[in-house]
């Protein structure tokens, strides 16, 4: 009986994850890199063949000196220290770690355990603390909600960091077709290529498709190929272990393992080296990685979406991208189109970067007036919304008199050099009624500025009606009412 049951014990023991999450209907989180600490060599290799066989990463430590160092030289999801060892124990152990700015958490396990112990471990900084002996079940669990855990954490924190920053705002025809798109296949697994200029918003883009995908709950990395040395992109993306080239201190796990589970966004794909198009080919093939100096593959789950403001078939034609990667990258094209082709949002974009950079600095949102706004609908914006918000905050440091006026606008905005707005809106690109709308509303609202918002002035100084004034400036966007309001407030 005995025998039966220690049997029994022996084979839950060494039960797989697999067996165990499907008992409890779970899928499997991601893989953990984690350092075992125990003096005793039968704990070490039970442990690391349990956390192995889970489809973790296990380096094993015999003492607390040398587990500090490759602490401080690797990086660890999870420390797993025994509290009672020769030398420096386990609690001494976690108040190094701490005391150096080691990030991984830290669980602490003892088969002589008691309160005071596990007080003092909590109060050090422990994520838990263990009686040994402790079962495979409850060990693999433990990770599990530690990777949780840290995944909040993280979520948290880009929570924080993306208030008011990541949302995509629009009203207008051309980015309701591109929005309509983005719906479309964000909830598959297509490959998607994100095209436009600098500035138009692709990684904001690619990150509301991971945000609207099954794999909301995972990962988003990104990387921006453009900005990556070509002897280090390899490394950044696939990662490399200890001593595989000169300063490669210890192991670094790369963009793609990072991503395990969620998306990776390789930005400005155009720009990366041929060379290293070769073995992303076979990543995106295989779905698997190998870190430089590593002596086997590591399988990875993940979702690619690139982006480029580079026409692609044109350097394949060239022969400086890969056609085979072009066709495994460019499965379904997503177009964004630039700021002076969708003037429309451009109001509704300022109020949002007003709102932004109020939060951020802890300013007062300043009103913009309405014919503040015709000359940064009427300019054409080669940056992009990306240029467009840094003008918002630059229009708020010059603003007077709580308001952003025309005459901060006209200050603010580039000047060629006889003095004039670069780029107007009577050279602005676009279809040919776009630009007369625009320069239309450019010259009414000078001509009501000069008039002091008079409508009867500016009509006969345009050669109009005072109702065909009213009527076009209607159609322009133009309230004629709320100027006067304005015009009068500011006398008072």
């Amino acid at each position: 009986m005995r025998r039966g049951t220690r049997a029994r014990k022996q084979r839950e023991q060494h039960q797989t994850y697999e067996d165990i999450t499907a008992k409890r209907g779970r899928r499997l989180p991601a893989k953990a890199h984690l350092l075992i600490v125990d003096d005793e060599a039968n704990t070490l290799a039970s442990l690391s063949r349990a956390f192995r066989l889970a489809g973790h990463e296990a380096t094993v430590c015999d003492n607390a000196a040398k587990a500090l160092e490759l602490a401080k030289a690797q990086r660890f999801d999870l420390i797993l220290s025994d509290v009672v060892m020769p030398g420096k124990d386990g609690l001494t152990l976690l108040e190094e770690l701490k005391s150096q700015a080691v990030t991984a958490a830290v669980v602490l396990m003892s088969g002589q355990a008691h309160i005071e112990m596990a007080v003092r471990a909590t109060r050090l900084g422990a994520l838990d603390f263990l009686e040994k002996p402790i079962s495979t079940e409850k060990l693999l669990l433990t990770v599990e909600n530690v990777l949780k855990l840290q995944r909040l954490e993280s979520e948290n924190r880009q929570l924080r960091q993306r208030i008011g920053k990541h949302e995509i705002v629009w009203t207008g025809e051309a980015m309701r077709r591109a929005m309509a798109q983005l719906e479309r296949v964000a909830a598959s697994e297509t490959r998607i290529c994100i095209l436009g200029e600098t500035g138009t918003g692709k990684e904001l883009v690619a990150r509301t498709i991971h945000e609207r995908s099954p794999r909301a709950g995972g990962p988003f990395i990104t990387l921006n190929c453009a900005a990556v040395p070509a002897e280090l992109i390899e490394s950044e993306l696939f990662g490399h272990e200890k001593g595989s080239f000169t300063g490669a201190a210890g192991r670094h796990v790369g963009k793609f393992e990072q991503a395990d589970g969620g998306t990776i966004f390789l930005d400005e794909i155009g720009d990366m080296p041929l060379a290293m198009q070769a073995k992303l080919l076979r990543v995106l093939e295989e779905g698997e990685v190998e870190r430089i100096g590593g002596d086997k593959p590591v399988t990875v789950n993940v979702r690619v979406l690139v982006a480029t403001h580079r026409d692609l078939e044109a350097r394949v034609r060239e022969e400086k991208f890969r056609q085979d990667l072009f066709h495994r990258i460019y499965v379904f094209p997503l177009v964004l189109p630039p700021l002076r082709e969708r003037r429309e949002d451009i109001p509704r974009l300022v109020e949002h970067f007003v709102a932004q950079v109020s939060a951020q600095n802890g300013w007062k949102p300043l009103p913009f007036t309405r014919d503040a706004m015709a000359p940064l609908q009427a300019y054409t914006w080669p940056g992009n919304v990306r240029e467009l918000r840094n003008m918002v905050e630059r229009l708020m440091l010059l603003a007077t008199d709580g308001r952003v006026d025309l005459a901060t606008v006209q200050m603010a905005l580039p000047k060629d050099a006889a003095g004039q707005t670069v780029q107007s809106s009577a050279f602005a690109s676009g279809p040919l009624a776009t630009r007369v709308d625009a320069f239309e509303r450019e010259v009414i609202l000078a001509e009501l500025k000069r008039s002091h918002s008079n409508v009867s002035l500016a009509a006969k100084s345009l050669g109009l009606e005072r109702s065909h004034l009213y009527k076009k400036a209607e159609q322009l966007g133009i309230d004629l009412r709320a100027m006067r309001r304005e015009q009068e407030s500011a006398q008072e």
